[in-house]
């Protein structure tokens, strides 16, 4: 399967002929121009400027002290280097509290270069999904581990083990696509439950930590590049920098091990 050079701009549309004819697609979070160059060059589809720049680039133990006008800096500066790609960003923690508030700074990032909008959480999202959604602004729902929410989770745990929370979760995402969400993020959960929502779903189905059967992946580029924030990097993180000569060439590799369905394998899947 070949790799494309992001020439045209890559829309939702495409997103979701890619899943229709059961391609995948691949995402990379970006926090700076000269990544996000690099990263649209070689053709990845999505680049995520996610609020977990708190913990790679600002080196706090979480998202959360993220603020919308520190985001919003970090957005501008991928929009500057990318070539093609979707850009979505992180709505960051509280600032989507209140459905004015959400959309103000939904508003905001459209408006510094984003194609769409990442909100964490369940049904409880719904309204404001369906908000954004009716003014125009695509929004991608993150569901399973939400880092936002990591002091009510009580740490990285892997969601959607227990029968009841697996249901749970699936009519949830069922919710979040009939409010209007545009696509959907999975984190942390089992394949097997992947596999089912994704199949469910008409949305495009991004997951992290979720197996191979989802519509697209994504990773934080300094795991992909093995120089994460953590100790120990989670179950699902890959180092493709180890048989790679270069940025250049580890990103490439994992878009075509993405579209070849190679990433993720057994190893990198909760059960």
């Amino acid at each position: 399967m070949s790799i494309h050079t992001n020439k045209k701009p890559i829309t939702l549309t495409t997103l979701g002929n890619l899943k229709k004819n059961s391609e995948k697609f691949t995402c990379l979070t970006a926090y700076e121009s000269t990544m996000a160059s690099v990263i649209s060059e070689n053709g990845v589809d999505v680049i995520l400027v996610g609020d977990s720049l708190g913990m790679v680039v600002q080196g706090h133990d979480s998202t959360l002290p993220v603020t919308m006008d520190q985001l919003i800096y970090h957005l501008e500066c991928v929009v500057n280097g990318n070539s093609g790609s979707h850009i979505m960003a992180d709505m960051p923690f509280m600032s989507y509290s209140t459905d004015d508030l959400g959309l103000e700074n939904a508003k905001r990032l459209m408006q510094a270069g984003a194609n769409s909008v990442k909100i964490e959480g369940g049904e409880w999202i719904s309204n404001m999904a369906q908000a954004l959604s009716d003014r125009g602004i695509p929004v991608c729902a993150h569901m399973g581990l939400t880092p936002q929410t990591i002091n009510r989770i009580g740490g990285h745990h892997v969601q959607g083990r227990d029968p009841s929370q697996k249901e749970k979760i699936i009519n949830e995402a069922i919710a979040l696509e009939k409010a209007g969400a545009s696509m959907l993020l999975l984190e942390c959960v089992p394949g097997d439950l992947a596999q089912e929502i994704t199949s469910t779903l008409k949305i495009p189905v991004i997951g992290i930590g979720a197996g191979i059967h989802t519509d697209g992946q994504i990773m934080v580029v300094h795991d992909l590049l093995g120089i994460s924030c953590l100790d120990t990097p989670p179950k699902f993180v890959k180092n493709f920098m180890e048989e790679s000569s270069s940025i250049q060439d580890a990103i490439h590799r994992y878009v075509d091990e993405v579209k070849n369905l190679k990433f993720p394998s057994e190893e990198h899947t909760f059960k």
